[in-house]
């Protein structure tokens, strides 16, 4: 059913951008900027510190009801997400929304768009809103520039009804806006009451554990799976024409690197593999500021403090020094890993899951010898890697705490509708728009057309999403191998201390690590030496981080882990 369309849920995206298009929904980092979310008990109005887990979440979070419309053709397991391979013809889809649970009111919305912008009367709005009974009113933003957008709208007055909000956007004095001015969704959605919004029941309750702020159910989820989604990509014809083997360690990665590498014919083997390495030594999770804490041996210790950080950031220091990484990843900012990827200018490259299909579709008539895999990430001396679960969602949508009681039944009618699963008409007609004027079917498919794609633009995709899948009964080869590799990573995965867990830091303490990701980055490119991350660790202590550990330790002790 979705050959072209975001079906690969994005997971934790990173600060440095989220590429919302019809091929990928988002590329997550496994090192980017933490998130920082107001949560603790108190009322709206007030700043409080913490998190909410256990019992007291419990009264909170929905009841969850699962959805069996359509039978996914691989399940999910160990944290993956679901896998459909084959095509529903439109007359065999299911209806998930019998009846329009919109009262015909107005919901101004406030989400972040990357790209132009569709008229706010186009016809796929138009569509939409009939078809749930609401009329929706788009206040489209830039996305590249969303968290200044969104900082002088939230200190402001007027606040729109719904307002989208990426997790790496939760900064600054965002947080404590968060509880300040967006609604208490529990009398709404706690326990039973989310069974008159069936396809939100249906919404994984980790991802519903991540919209607790502020002590209350104030967001509505985008749910991802917890699998990390950064893939070390590997050219398999390239690796198949040449005869290498894929490597089974940093040691053996190293060398292969140095011999598939040629300047002279403008082929390296790899871009920056920062990401990976974080995996491949077994760091802690780096895209959510309580991820980079965790309880070892009866001692919480902080990711930038352990000896795997160090010999990650080591290792990808070597590869710089042996000249084996693109000249362009070196200089930063400067063309498109994926690029040079697809042009043979690097044979191994790290980067969202959903690439695989993107790439794969993309060069099918460019170059049709193009085949790429993905590697299994490696432990760094060649035994089982030790992975970390990701936060099982990092988008949330938010309605203002002014609305009233008609303005918020109206939104959760708009979200129930965008949360369908696949296999529905809801979800066909939310991905493609209507047949004939946004897409047509060929082989029983639907496929784009050229007005699909300017006004089909991800903005409901924002406000509701049904649990995590994969779906691209076009190549089902590739659907295999995406939820098959999570599958076989999930294996390997375990939930660190404060998975699941939206967790604000003290005010005085939340910048005190902002400055680490720039430090890695200097330190592989050789700009810097790994003494001076030690040094910087040692400030970090000094500065509060000792305290802010003691704090952490506290509320883990008070509030428990959600995992």
């Amino acid at each position: 059913m979705t050959p072209n369309s975001p079906s690969t849920r994005p997971s934790g995206p990173g600060r440095r951008g989220f590429l919302a298009s019809t091929a990928v929904a988002a590329a997550a980092v496994a090192g980017g900027v933490p998130l920082l979310s107001a949560c603790g008990g108190g009322s709206r109005s007030e700043r409080k510190d913490g998190a909410t887990s256990g019992k007291d979440a419990e009264k909170l979070l929905p009841t969850y009801v699962a959805q069996d419309v359509v039978r996914p053709d691989i399940p999910a397991r160990n944290g993956s997400a679901a896998g459909f391979t084959s095509a529903l013809a439109a007359a065999r889809l299911k209806t998930s929304v019998p009846e329009k649970l919109g009262k015909g009111g107005t919901v101004r919305i406030m989400a972040p768009l990357w790209g132009s912008p569709p008229r706010s009367d186009n016809a796929y709005y138009q569509a939409m809103d009939a078809a749930i009974g609401v009329r929706t009113r788009w206040q489209n933003q830039d996305g590249n520039t969303y968290d200044e957008k969104l900082g002088a709208v939230l200190a402001s007055s007027d606040i729109p009804d719904v307002v989208v909000v990426p997790g790496w956007n939760l900064t600054g004095k965002i947080p404590s806006a968060v509880n300040a001015k967006f609604a208490d969704l529990g009398p709404y959605l706690s326990g039973d009451k989310v069974k008159d919004y069936p396809n939100l029941a249906a919404v994984p309750t980790d991802a519903w554990q991540r919209s607790i702020f502020g002590g209350a159910l104030r967001g509505i989820p985008m749910p991802a799976s917890y699998v990390t989604n950064i893939a070390p990509y590997y050219r398999q014809d390239v690796f198949e024409a040449r005869g290498y083997q894929v490597p089974k360690s940093a040691d053996e990665f190293l060398a292969w690197a140095k011999e598939a590498t040629s300047a002279k014919a403008k082929v390296w083997a790899c871009d920056d593999m920062k990401w990976t390495a974080f995996n491949v030594f077994g760091v802690l999770p780096g895209s959510d500021k309580a991820l980079w804490w965790n309880l070892v041996d009866g001692r919480l210790v902080n990711r930038i403090e352990t000896e795997e950080y160090l010999e990650a950031l080591e290792w990808v220091r070597k590869l710089y020094a042996a000249n084996v990484v693109h000249p362009d990843a070196r200089a930063q900012n400067q063309g498109d890993s994926g690029n040079r990827f697809t042009a043979g200018q690097v044979l191994v490259y790290n980067n969202d899951l959903s690439h695989w299909y993107v790439k794969s579709i993309e060069q099918a008539v460019q170059n049709p010898k193009f085949r790429m895999g993905a590697m299994d990430v490696f432990g760094h001396d060649g035994s089982a890697p030790k992975l970390y679960a990701q936060q099982p969602a990092n988008i949330f949508t938010f309605v203002s705490a002014k609305a009233p009681q008609a303005v918020v039944r109206d939104f959760l009618a708009v979200a129930n509708f965008c949360a369908a699963p696949y296999g529905t008409k809801e979800r066909l007609l939310t991905d493609y728009g209507v047949e004939g004027t946004h897409h047509t079917l060929r082989g029983g498919m639907p496929v784009k057309n050229d007005t699909g794609h300017l006004q089909v633009t991800g903005a409901f995709d924002l406000v509701g999403d049904p649990a995590p899948y994969n779906a691209h009964p076009d190549r089902p080869d590739l659907v295999k191998a995406q939820v098959e590799w999570q599958q076989r990573m999930g294996a390997f995965t375990t939930k660190t201390s404060f998975y699941g867990l939206t967790v604000t830091e003290p005010g005085r303490w939340a910048n005190l690590a902002d400055d680490f990701e720039q430090l890695e980055d200097d330190v592989v490119r050789g700009r810097k030496k790994i003494g001076d991350v030690q040094q910087a660790v040692s400030e970090w202590k000094s500065k509060g981080g000792d305290k802010l550990r003691d704090w952490y330790r506290k509320l883990l002790d008070d509030t428990g882990s959600a995992s």
